[in-house]
């Protein structure tokens, strides 16, 4: 299947590939504010994109990244993601990878001078703030500092209620619960045996709570045995702390704990969703004869999974060499790249027709 760079009328070849079956990515060469603003308003699922840092290394074409000021920089990327939020649809998300830059020693903080640049100025609203921890990143030869391991993926929505978010597609895969000796064990080892000896020996609870306690103890491990929950944790006046916070101003959990004396944590039967750092090695540079940025393709896969529906279309604005178009194609979705670079353009020609 044969993928055409398009170098103008964007409008008519975005429409065009929307009414199509394929998938193959659609590459649109041009500088991305231009051509964003040729695409029609609210006609992509998901965005997801790492922009060129600021003072990291000169593009091919030039473009952003090699302001003077690092303020030009934000000023910069903001008008694109202005731009972007046009083209979004309302149940869209739109994922932001972005790494930070020294100036003069002085770490300046960019990635979060964008977010809330975009969430002060613009209205968008910051669902979550993923630390991606590089594992095994490059040596940082530095002597009069901690080295640099990490960088931000940052979850921005246009609504705070509506958005398309399949958090079942992300899960981890639960363990089992089993029966040993006719008694119900949950997927990491919890019989209800700890729990039954703290509610009789208690004496923060009355008789008539142990009572409740016991009964609901015996309904959950039901519940494990049937597998509707893969695990729970029962949390009891006196044995152990109220989750989150003791105070009832603030924690429903404390406030369930004073008035029931015990309340249960609920696994999942479906597993536990990821949490908001991510252990993703880089992208592997060994034996390419091409620059490819550390952005790999696994980070791509939680972002698309969940806030991309299986028949919805994703875009990025800084495609590059087209690690988030690559991953949209194994996760059969469509996408469309937009790149100011005609030879990364080709390369994502290339990378992507290994898969067709």
């Amino acid at each position: 299947m044969t993928m055409v760079i398009v170098t103008e009328n964007y409008r008519p070849a975005f429409e065009h590939y929307m009414t199509q079956g394929q998938i193959a990515p659609l590459l649109l060469l041009g500088d991305a504010l231009f051509v964003l603003k040729e695409l029609p308003d609210s006609s992509v699922d998901c965005v997801m994109t790492s922009p060129p840092y600021w003072g990291k290394r000169e593009y091919e074409n030039g473009g952003i990244g090699l302001e003077r000021d690092y303020r030009d920089y934000v000023r910069h990327v903001a008008e694109i993601f202005l731009e972007l939020k046009r083209v979004l649809k309302s149940t869209g998300s739109f994922w932001l990878n972005i790494g930070d830059s020294y100036h003069r020693k002085n770490l300046l903080g960019i990635p979060w001078r964008v977010a809330f640049e975009l969430t002060d100025h613009q209205g968008w609203i910051l669902r979550n703030a993923v630390v991606w921890n590089k594992v095994k990143s490059g040596m940082d030869n530095t002597t009069d500092r901690l080295g640099n391991m990490y960088e931000m993926v940052f979850h921005f929505v246009k609504q705070s209620k509506g958005y398309y978010y399949n958090v079942d597609a992300i899960r981890s895969t639960p363990r089992e619960a089993k029966i040993v000796h006719g008694a119900v064990i949950s997927a990491t080892g919890v019989s209800g045996v700890r729990y039954r000896r703290q509610i009789e020996l208690s004496t923060a609870l009355s008789e008539q709570e142990k009572a409740a306690a016991y009964e609901a103890l015996d309904t959950m491990l039901a519940e494990v045995a049937a597998g509707r929950i893969s695990d729970f944790r029962m949390i009891i006046r006196g044995q152990q702390r109220a989750t989150h916070s003791d105070s009832e101003m603030v924690s429903g959990r404390a406030k369930e704990l004073r008035e029931k004396g015990f309340y249960f944590l609920r696994y999942h039967p479906k597993g536990c969703k990821p949490s908001d750092v991510w252990d993703i090695l880089p992208e592997d540079t060994q034996g390419r004869n091409v620059h490819f940025a550390p952005y790999p393709v696994d980070l791509c896969r939680i972002p698309i999974l969940a806030t991309c529906p299986p028949e919805g279309v994703v875009l990025d604005p800084f495609c590059g060499t087209g690690t988030t178009l690559y991953a949209a194609l194994n996760l059969g979705r469509k996408s469309v790249g937009i790149d100011i670079s005609r030879k990364y353009l080709e390369i994502v020609q290339e990378r992507c027709a290994t898969f067709l």
